[in-house]
């Protein structure tokens, strides 16, 4: 795994870092570590979020796509 150093933060954001660990059990570098994770991943879980919608907007619309998996035994089939 890869480290990162983060340096120059407030006093003050630190304590309230540490403060929240000790309310939650755990370390500053676990709810970091969490929290960077979050951060790092949110753009893909938007796009899937949006395409999640468009999913459910097309199958409301058009209802749910049929099984090609028969077409494409036939398709097979043919070329055998």
């Amino acid at each position: 795994m890869a480290e990162v150093r983060v340096r120059r933060l407030d006093e003050s954001v630190v304590l309230e870092l540490k403060e929240r660990a000790r309310r939650e059990g755990t370390s500053v570098e676990a709810i970091l570590r969490g929290l960077i994770t979050i951060e790092a991943l949110r753009p893909r879980k938007e796009m899937l979020d949006r395409l999640s919608k468009r999913h459910e907007a097309f199958r409301a619309e058009r209802g749910p796509l049929p099984d090609s998996a028969e077409l494409i035994r036939e398709e097979r089939d043919r070329w055998s």
